[in-house]
């Protein structure tokens, strides 16, 4: 039997649940490296050039979504339904038309963005000494266009292995290569520039993509030799399959680049308008790197189940459409948004608590601990859109997400002139809230026209909302009594506090059967 006869197998013994496992893994562990190594920057970039670091990925984004973003997508979909159809020969022409195609559009970003940054980073982005940051980062773009098409091929036949340590290995060697430069450069004072900081990205994503392709001779080298016929044969295919690869992605990456641009125009106005508020440039900026280089990212490390659950369902519901299984897509979904939500009460429960103190001991940054504090609410919301999000999109609606994206960057925008200038960052916060609150009801109300959801409000949100509750004041008050009486290193408690009760929450969760394992099997 060869590989896609057993790839059918998998997806039939549930290769949601195997996949999303082992995305779910290496996705803890790359967070718990990232949580390190952004402890690292923003003690020895310090909160400025913090700021200033975080406005090259608004770039970054856009020019990804150009070269990679759709077209992965597209290779995902494409490999799901060759591979449901045993037509191997297709799956050759998808992964090498894929590649050629975005290697290619990413040759010509990195040449333009080059070219032309010094004008970015003065006019769009206000800030000139974000220039020399931006010119070395164009060195990834090729790099990453065949790594997210190979990702996108191993998503479409369900061999996630690859990629999630693709993303673990480029982390490792990020944050090995920043750590050792900065001890060879800086000596005892590990001093360390943006360029620094962007060079670990650099060098991690070259060697992330050696190993990616490198895997393709071991994981499933028969795909190197498929195609037999001549070259006018040949020709014709790889022709055939561009036409669909542009029909799928030119859509998606238009949708995404558009929503990349406005997102952009986001991050250059927070630090603007927070100078209207009498700030400095250099407070104005450290509050910005704050935000984005401490605070967000700590609310974002639980949603890694959700992010897995979104890679893996995007080509799961393609599948499951094509072949009219309306049956799993409705399982499916209502089994993920359950999770998206009971995750999300914990974060929050978990933020709200303990937010303050990890912001001050973590990045030694008490606003970056009322920054998690305000953020905590929106855990449940974020990762429920992120799942909710991939499975539109997996039905074909990307129409949808689109215009639902759209609407939350406008009024977090719109917060941004009219309540910044005022209130300051927490004008932006609540905007946030506000905007993906607003997000999460219309994703539910779209995804409903389409797919059959069970709701179950009691067992989905009322039961996780009081346990969370009344386990969190007891451990709570039990970490406040042990951090006044003990000599335990206070981190080390609040880290206890934190792992006991996400620990009993669970398992009151299975006693009180909101959750169970059955649950799980039904979707086999």
């Amino acid at each position: 039997m060869d590989y896609l006869k057993k790839e059918k197998i998998n997806f039939k013994k549930n290769a949601l649940i195997k996949g999303t496992l082992i995305l779910t893994i290496a996705g803890f562990i790359t967070r718990l490296i990232g949580f390190f190594y952004r402890i690292f920057l923003s003690n020895n970039l310090g909160a400025e050039k913090l700021g200033i670091y975080q406005l090259i990925f608004p770039v970054y984004g856009i020019c990804f979504t150009i070269y990679a973003t759709g077209i992965q997508t597209s290779i995902s979909r494409l490999v799901a339904r060759a591979a449901a159809n045993y037509d191997k020969k297709k799956i050759h022409s998808i992964l090498k038309t894929g590649v050629t195609l975005s290697f290619l559009i990413a040759i010509f970003l990195s040449f333009v963005i080059y070219s032309y940054s010094d004008y970015i980073s003065w006019r769009l982005l206000l800030e000139p000494r974000s220039s020399s940051s931006i010119k070395l980062l164009v060195i990834v773009f090729p790099f990453c266009s065949i790594t997210s098409c190979i990702n996108g091929y191993y998503y479409g036949l369900k061999k996630a292995g690859v990629p999630a340590s693709t993303q673990l290995l480029e982390q490792i060697i990020r944050v090995i290569t920043v750590y050792m430069a900065s001890i060879v450069l800086g000596g005892a004072d590990q001093k360390i520039t943006c360029e620094l900081a962007v060079l670990g990205i650099v060098i991690g994503e070259v060697f992330s993509s050696i190993y990616n392709i490198t895997s393709l001779f071991f994981i499933t080298p028969e795909i190197l030799h498929l195609d037999k016929s001549n070259k006018n044969t040949q020709r014709k295919n790889q022709n055939s399959i561009l036409v669909e690869i542009l029909k799928l992605s030119i859509p998606l990456s238009s949708n995404r680049l558009l929503i990349n641009i406005l997102s952009s125009i986001e991050a250059v106005l927070i630090p603007s308008m927070l100078k209207r508020t009498g700030l400095t440039t250099k407070e104005a900026l450290s509050i910005f790197g704050v935000l984005n280089g401490m605070s967000i990212p700590f609310i974002l490390f639980p949603s890694t189940i959700a992010n897995s659950f979104a890679v893996m369902l995007l080509p799961m519901i393609s599948e499951a459409q094509a072949s009219y299984n309306d049956r799993l897509i409705s399982l499916t979904t209502s089994l993920t948004m359950k999770y998206s939500i009971i995750i999300g009460i914990l974060s929050t429960g978990v933020f709200i608590l303990f937010g303050k103190d990890l912001g001050s001991l973590i990045f030694n940054n008490n606003l970056s601990g009322d920054f998690l504090v305000i953020l905590a609410w929106l855990c449940p919301f974020l990762y429920l859109t992120t799942t909710l999000s991939s499975i539109i999109n997996g039905l074909g609606k990307t129409y949808i997400t689109f215009i639902n994206s759209i609407v939350g960057v406008i009024i977090r925008i719109g917060f941004i002139i009219l309540m910044v200038p005022k209130y300051g960052i927490k004008g932006y916060l609540f905007g946030l809230l506000t905007s993906q609150l607003i997000i999460s009801f219309l994703d539910i109300y779209n995804a409903n026209k389409f797919i059959k959801i069970t709701f179950n409000a009691y067992d989905w949100i009322l039961k996780p909302s009081i346990l969370i509750t009344i386990e969190g004041f007891f451990i709570f008050k039990l970490y406040n009594y042990l951090s006044l009486n003990t000599q335990v290193n206070q981190l080390i408690l609040l880290l206890f506090a934190a792992v006991i009760l996400t620990t009993s929450y669970i398992f009151s969760l299975l006693i009180f059967k909101s959750i169970t394992i059955d649950e799980i099997r039904k979707t086999k």
